[in-house]
């Protein structure tokens, strides 16, 4: 069984094809890849998977279990969270509060008595340990807007994290970011690996090449080439349409 299937999903914007017949299955605890130009519909294919966008054809299933219909909250609670390619924080809040509210989703508590929250174990921990796992532990107390951008694309990962997901789906986790803080981030990921399946959009192609146990290559809304990191590499379709001149 898939950890993830998407049948003949297809997206449209007026004339624009987002998405055109897309058919991807994705085996669990795999780290696949999705690559294309700009405007070739990978971010709109997140939002068709985590339930932001609805399909206008096609279906999806999380383990085999027909998802199309399913609201966002029922999907992460069955085990999908994403990162976005804008960071989402809530500002005014510490890292680990961020993160605590995540926990506090996923285990269905009340927001009512947030700041009798905060000092519950049974969302502060967990919250550590994910804030932790990202490399930020030094910075858990530490407000949002005293990130840097790279600590905040951490803390989006540590949130997604927190929610315990089966299916961790990443778009672009490394924008914007420099080439030490990147590396943090291609070791956590690394370590990620055949733990948790991962849908990774990402356009530094060195990670994805080091990372991506199969990459799978989006161009208008189509996949025109799935492999391994040398059959992309050499793939003459793959070159024309998305890495050509930097290749």
């Amino acid at each position: 069984m898939s950890a993830l299937e998407l049948s003949g999903l297809a997206k449209r914007f007026g004339a624009l094809r987002a998405t055109d017949n897309l058919s991807l299955s994705v085996e669990e605890n795999e780290l696949r890849a999705i690559i294309g130009p700009n405007g070739a519909g990978k971010t709109t294919l997140i939002s068709q998977i985590i339930g932001e966008l609805r399909p206008d054809r096609g279906t999806i299933s999380l383990f085999g279990r027909d998802i199309t219909d399913w609201p966002v909250p029922r999907r992460a609670l069955a085990g999908l969270a994403r990162s976005f390619q804008i960071t989402q924080l809530c500002a005014g809040f510490s890292a680990i509060d961020n993160v605590a509210l995540a926990v506090q989703a996923r285990q269905g508590h009340s927001f009512r008595f947030w700041k009798d929250a905060r000092r519950d174990p049974a969302l502060t921990e967990p919250a550590l340990a994910a804030v932790e796992q990202v490399g930020l532990g030094a910075r858990a107390e530490t407000l949002v807007e005293n990130l840097s951008h790279g600590e905040k694309r951490q803390l989006e990962l540590a949130i997604a994290l927190a929610m315990k997901p089966r299916v961790l789906l990443l778009d672009e986790p490394m924008a914007g970011m420099g080439h030490e803080e990147s590396q943090r981030i291609v070791a956590l990921l690394s370590g990620l690996k055949g733990k948790v399946t991962i849908l990774l959009i990402e356009h530094d192609m060195d990670a994805v090449f080091s990372l991506a146990d199969q990459i799978s290559v989006l161009v208008t809304g189509t996949i025109i080439c799935t492999g391994t990191a040398q059959v992309i590499r050499t793939d003459p379709a793959v070159r024309t349409a998305y890495l050509g001149e930097a290749h």
